[in-house]
Parts: structure tokens; sequence; C-alpha cells
């Protein structure tokens, strides 16, 4: 029958199936690393709940079982849709919120550079194709980014111009244009419409954030030159230049 309890509950764990795909790919197609990982995290806490929701309905159907010499083929049943009912309650919710835009510049900078990239995420429906094309790009760069900002003291001046650019500047940008209504984006001003103006302004962003990562190499680069110069000295240049032993003469 349509409406039995086995048709039902294949339903449900259908839909928890389906859930769980499209939680462990993270939903949105992440545009990097950082985000990645928080939505793994997250799916990590559901798949918890839900064993521990799992493990709770069983051992309470044993201790129901022990207390009244056996739950039946009724009790079996029940526990069965119990079972699909919490995995699918537990797969869907709690859903993975979207970072709010003042809480984006906050917390070191991994979990800086995450929250703008699942921020982005969440923002790219809205976007013009060009301008998706372009979150897309800096999510890339946000992952190389975050990783030379990782060793650097935070106290550090540049530090906080950089997470003001990656944290505020850019996010505000992409919530500018969100704000303009959807027909009058194509309203020049200036000789460009909204979405050219969103897409320049994203390019520069983006050549930015490149330039900011190629100054943040150049102190590596120097460092290894200098390791680089020793080692020549210590096992290279100083060895020629050490003085040598000569063989001791035979009378």
């Amino acid at each position: 029958m349509a409406n039995s309890p086995a048709h039902e509950s294949d339903r449900i764990l259908e839909q928890a199936r389906s859930s769980l795909v499209r939680q462990q790919a993270g939903g949105r197609r992440s545009i990097g690393r950082r985000s990645a990982e928080l939505k793994r995290q997250h799916f990590g806490k559901k798949a918890a709940r839900m064993a521990m929701s799992v493990g709770v309905l069983i051992v309470g159907a044993m201790v129901a079982g022990m207390i009244l010499n056996g739950i039946g083929v009724t009790g079996v049943m029940v526990l069965g849709l119990a079972i699909v009912a919490a995995l699918w309650f537990f797969a869907t919710f709690p859903k993975m919120k979207v970072p709010e835009l003042s809480a984006l510049n906050t917390g070191d900078v991994r979990t800086m550079v995450g929250r703008t990239e699942l921020w982005l995420e969440a923002q790219r429906p809205a976007l013009p194709a060009p301008a998706v094309q372009l979150v897309d790009q800096i999510g890339v760069q946000l992952d190389g980014l975050g990783l030379q900002l990782e060793g650097i003291d935070p106290a550090e001046p540049a530090v906080a111009e950089v997470r003001k650019l990656v944290g505020e500047h850019l996010p505000g940008m992409v919530e500018s244009y969100r704000k303009i209504p959807q027909n009058l984006r194509r309203e020049e001003r200036g000789g460009r419409n909204a979405d050219q103006q969103l897409a320049d302004g994203l390019g520069k962003i983006s050549k930015e954030i490149d330039e900011i990562a190629r100054q943040l190499a150049v102190g590596d680069l120097d460092a290894l030159a200098v390791r680089g110069r020793y080692l020549d000295y210590r096992y290279g240049e100083g060895l020629e230049a050490a003085p040598q032993l000569e063989a001791p003469k035979v009378p």
C-alpha cells in the first residue's frame, strides 16, 4: 500500500540519504579549502548526532524489552520507524548557517578565511557570471593567503590591513551589489552598469590579494636565499677556502 509503514519508512530513509549526500558534498560547491573544511566539520557533528540517536533508541528498546519481557513485532516496527525518523531529522537539521557579515573579520586567520569563503559561496547565485568566476578565483587565492598569514604575528599592521581587505572590503562590495534592485542593475552610471562595476571591483581585489601574496613571499624567498648562501659558505666555498694540511715529508 502507498501509505503503509514500510513505504513511509523507505521514503523517509531516502530523504535522509539524499540529505546526507548533499551535506557530505558541502551543499554548495566550495570555492576554497577552508570553507570545505568547515563543511566537513559540520557534517561530522551531524553524523555523531545520528549515531548517538540510533544508539539511544536501541538501548531504550532493549530496556523496554527487559521490563516488558519483549517488545513484539509492533515494537520492532515502531523502533525501525523511530530510527529512520531520527536519521532523517539529524541529517536535515540543523542546517549550516551562513556567517553574518559583521562576523567575518573575527577569530584567527584560518577562521576568517573560512567564514569569508562560506559567505561568498552563499552569494554566488545572486551574482552575474563574470563575478561568479572571480569569486571562485578569489577563493583559491584566499587559501594561499591564509597559509602565508598564519606564520606572521597578528599584531603586525600589515596583517590588520589584509584582514580588513578580506573580511570587510571584499564582502562589503558584494553586499552593496546585492542591495541594488535587480531591475536597476543594468542601468549605466558613468558608462558602466552595476554588473560591470562589481566585476571590475572584484578584479581589483583579486589583483591586490595576488600582490599581497607576492610581497609576503618575498620574505620567504629572502630567507631561502640567505640560507642558501650560508650553506654555500659552510659546505661549499668555506671548504675550498679552508687551509689544507700537508702530508708529512719522508726523510
